[in-house]
């Protein structure tokens, strides 16, 4: 019989891990729903606003440039994609394993001053980053009427 240290924290993760995965949205009783299964993770995002325009940048490392779909509809910005795991070779066993796999989605939705027609996307190193051009909200019209 092998002895091995008992490490509590260990313990304590895996806790967590199970009750992640029973009280996730779209869950029930642990068992995925179809939504969950098309996206697997969710990459880390950071939005920020400027005089002129939204700033949206998403981390994908690991991620091949061919692999992301970047789409607009019914105001709603999307962000889709995956990232592939390692082929496991003969000569190699993985220990452990962290880093998110398999298809990943995030949507956020426009404020009314944004022009969809007009963002620009760029990927480099991992980072995608989006910019979205404001325009001028359309303003209310005013219409007198006249009493005779």
């Amino acid at each position: 019989m092998t002895i091995t240290r008992w490490n509590p924290f260990r313990e304590f993760e895996d806790i967590l891990d199970r009750y992640n995965r029973s009280v996730q949205p779209g869950t029930r009783n642990g068992e995925s729903s179809e939504l969950m299964r098309k996206a697997d993770w969710a990459p880390a995002v950071d939005v920020t606003e400027t005089k002129t325009d939204y700033l949206i940048k998403a981390e994908l490392p690991g991620v091949n440039k061919e692999d992301v779909k970047v789409s607009v509809e019914d105001n709603i910005l999307s962000i889709q994609g995956e990232r592939h795991l390692e082929k496991e070779e003969q000569d190699k066993k993985h220990h452990r394993i962290e880093r998110f796999y398999g298809s990943f989605a995030r949507s956020f939705q426009l404020p009314d001053n944004v022009d969809e027609n007009n963002i620009q996307a760029e990927y480099k190193d991992g980072l995608l980053t989006l910019k979205l051009n404001k325009v001028e909200k359309a303003q209310p019209k005013t219409i007198e009427i006249n009493l005779h």
